[in-house]
């Protein structure tokens, strides 16, 4: 790999702005790295060497016009491919989208575009970003899955062909694939970032994240992402959040964890119990033990009631004869959701709120899983996303820490959980421990 795509997106972006670093080099750093990779990790959907090349070369004439540059000048992002880009395709993972190609750029590329960041290409997605995988390997092991749905984002970054990416998480689509490729994966609170142009699943649901080597770098991005839109009714229109900005501050006070033990518990694979174990003791009195109320043994259930039904409805104009066996059988499932339950269910997020804060009350964050273990082998699955649904249903920003490693030296997410609309807390309490797992930070 170039010396260049090993360093972080935040460093590369201070290079960039102290002019050691060219649009130009770094593109062709890229270029280079996709070229002698994707065969083997298969992460592009669409990958146009000339246009990264454009794209470097207009960057670099408005920097030498002595204008100012955006917060994310000269980055290769990638998106996932059921993000609208004008003039480029977008086809969803699904074979009736084929040769589709909008003709707007989805709000999020509008701004990715403003802060001076290069579209990198779109990344392959799961069909439709439901379960049925895409093409993609995980860069650690091919034989294994890099997770869904959003793994074509998590490969990239994984493998080092961009230092950014963009994906989606209805169910655990950031989480379980930034866990299993060994990358940061952020989940902002619902609404932080907008959908319009990104194709619409569960909309009760849906949330945009990203991929990046560590949390400050997930911060940045995150930062250009966010703010209110008004063609999207479910994002929240509030100041800019300043992410980047709180998470590199040192906390006040050294964090306190919730170790909690979720609802699927019997899943977590004997090394990802071991080293919750580990880092438990480590922690020492900065961390407590906790359970959720019993009623959220019924959250997986709940929160899948209100995926299939919108699904079904927002994927009406899909030809079932084109579809996979994972897709066709969501679809009739959610079909046959009455709408009481799925008026109960939407009532049921409410009720999460208040048990969690009871959690929040006496932690920074809560610590779980973010998946069972490391990356299961076959590439005909995704793997299990039972850590990650009940924190997309409860709309609070998550994020997977690339710290932990298998007995088989794969790698393996830890998951931080914060309190809804305390994003910028949460990265910087992710900061800190990425920090002192490493090394580098405080001791416990």
């Amino acid at each position: 790999m170039s010396n260049l795509l090993q360093l972080t997106a935040l460093e590369l972006r201070d290079r960039m702005a102290s002019g050691a670093l060219s649009a130009a080099e770094l593109a062709e750093a890229v270029i280079a790295r996709v070229e002698a990779r994707e065969a083997e990790v298969g992460a592009w959907a669409w990958f146009d060497a000339a246009y990264l090349r454009e794209q470097a070369k207009r960057l670099d004439a408005h920097r030498i016009s002595g204008r100012p540059i955006g917060p994310l000048h000269g980055l290769p992002v990638g998106l996932k491919d059921i993000i609208d880009t004008a003039r480029i395709p977008t086809e969803n993972g699904a074979a009736q989208d084929r040769g589709r190609v909008p003709e707007r750029d989805a709000e999020i590329v509008r701004r990715l575009r403003a802060a001076g960041a290069i579209i990198a290409g779109k990344t392959v997605t799961t069909e439709l970003a439901f379960m049925h995988p895409g093409k993609t390997r995980n860069p650690h092991a091919p034989t294994h899955t890099p997770g869904g749905s959003s793994q074509g984002s998590a490969a990239a970054v994984a493998d080092g062909m961009v230092p950014l990416a963009v994906g989606t998480q209805t169910g655990g689509s950031v989480i379980r694939p930034a866990s299993f490729c060994g990358v940061t994966g952020f989940k902002p609170s619902f609404g932080v970032v907008p959908r319009s142009g990104v194709l619409t699943q569960s909309p009760s649901l849906d949330t945009i994240g990203v991929f990046a080597a560590d949390p400050l770098s997930a911060a940045m991005l995150t930062d250009v992402l966010a703010g209110g839109d008004p063609a999207d009714p479910g994002s929240v229109d509030a100041p800019a959040p300043r992410l980047a900005a709180t998470a590199s501050e040192a906390p006040p006070l050294k964090p306190v964890f919730a170790m909690l033990r979720m609802p699927g518990w019997e899943r977590v694979s004997e090394d990802m119990s071991a080293a919750l174990g580990e880092l438990s003791e480590a922690l020492g009195d900065q961390a407590f033990s906790a359970e959720l109320p019993a009623p959220f043994e019924a959250a997986a259930e709940v929160r899948e009631q209100i995926n299939f039904a919108e699904m079904a409805h927002h994927y009406a104009g899909y030809d079932p004869a084109h579809l996979s066996d994972e897709t066709r059988a969501a679809l009739e499932t959610g079909q046959a959701v009455m709408a009481s339950r799925y008026l109960a269910a939407l009532d049921w997020k409410s009720r999460i709120t208040g048990a969690l804060d009871e959690i929040f009350l006496r932690c920074d964050a809560i610590i779980c899983p973010s998946s069972p273990g490391a990356a299961p082998e076959g590439l005909g699955q995704t793997g299990d996303p039972v850590f990650n649904g009940l924190w997309t249903m409860a709309g609070t920003p998550a994020v997977s820490l690339p710290v932990l490693t298998s007995s088989g030296g794969l790698p393996m997410g830890l998951q931080l959980v914060g309190r809804r609309g305390n994003d910028g807390r949460l990265l910087r309490t992710a900061r800190w421990l990425y920090d002192w797992i490493g090394g580098e930070g405080d001791s416990a």
